[in-house]
């Protein structure tokens, strides 16, 4: 079973920047497709899909409102992918989390993946 981990989140202001990390400590990622997900703050909020990035050729997926800010990326030596967010504003605030999605295609659906890491929080404020 994948154990999926990340880091590298914390508090910034608006514009700037972080690279958000996720680790599979046991097992290679080479045949998951690895998405990024936010989920808001408050309570009943759904995990929304961010990005996402398979494994077959490295396509990446964008949600419209990351679009040529945030860029995802993996090194399948490393068992690692990345999430590098750029121009941060105040709505991307939340607990991202990533997740695998065996010889996946890089779904919107939450449902489609198979593992998930605890998240870890980014809070844009000034």
């Amino acid at each position: 079973q994948l154990q999926l981990m990340e880091s590298g989140g914390d508090s910034v202001q608006p514009g700037g920047s972080l690279r958000l990390s996720c680790v599979n400590s046991q097992f290679s990622l080479d045949y998951y497709a690895v998405g990024w997900f936010r989920q808001g703050p408050g309570t009943g909020k759904e995990r929304v899909w961010v990005a996402c990035i398979k494994h077959t050729d490295g396509q990446q997926f964008y949600a419209d409102s990351v679009k040529g800010r945030f860029t995802v990326s993996r090194d399948d030596a490393r068992n690692t992918a990345y999430l590098e967010m750029n121009s941060l504003q105040a709505t991307d605030t939340g607990t991202y989390y990533c997740a695998a999605d065996l010889f996946g295609d890089c779904s919107m659906d939450r449902k489609e993946y198979d593992y998930w890491g605890q998240g870890t929080q980014v809070t844009v404020s000034s």
